[in-house]
């Protein structure tokens, strides 16, 4: 049977990396064998303990660019691509953050794909120790927008545009 393999974000505010970094080595053992897309510095750490607390493993780790650099939305772009599970943002409740938008797209998009997220270490707790994570017959409910995304099929948005176009060229 083959392996189970999750899809894993890993993202953390400053003051929350280290808080981060303590949980991915205390749960190393579950998280062994999964694939890792994390932001930048975050990602940079946390693989760097991972490799001195089991040198012998071969950890998956994309590293992005920093999340305030374009790494938030490379995440975010990953997450639309079907491409992560599992979203672990620990963020910081008592900073307010340089790129906020940023991270609140990043947290509308988790919405948007009905990912599992969480932004603290009590969440990430009850998440890894849940008998889901490991289910290889779990799978996420995916949304289903295509009446969203076809919502202009019936409408004559285009052919509105274009002739008011013209009656503006027209008056000039």
């Amino acid at each position: 049977m083959e392996k189970l393999v999750r899809k894993i974000g890993l993202v953390a505010h400053d003051a929350m990396k280290k808080d981060l970094i303590e949980w991915v080595l205390w749960n190393s053992e579950l998280l062994m064998g999964h694939k890792f897309y994390c932001t930048g510095t975050t990602g940079t750490l946390i693989l760097a303990a991972l490799k001195e607390k089991h040198p012998d493993v071969e950890w998956d780790f994309t590293i992005l660019k920093s999340g305030p650099l374009g790494g938030d939305q490379q995440m975010g772009s990953r997450i639309v691509d079907g491409e992560i599970d599992y979203l672990f943002f620990f963020t910081d409740p008592m900073t307010l953050q340089p790129h906020d938008t940023d991270v609140k797209a990043l947290t509308r998009l988790a919405g948007v794909e009905n990912i599992v997220f969480c932004c603290n270490r009590s969440t990430a707790d009850h998440i890894i120790s849940s008998p889901l994570f490991l289910d290889p017959a779990y799978e996420r409910t995916v949304p289903d927008y295509s009446n969203y995304a076809k919502r202009f099929e019936n409408k004559q948005v285009v052919a509105e545009a274009v002739e008011s176009a013209k009656r503006r060229k027209k008056k000039k």
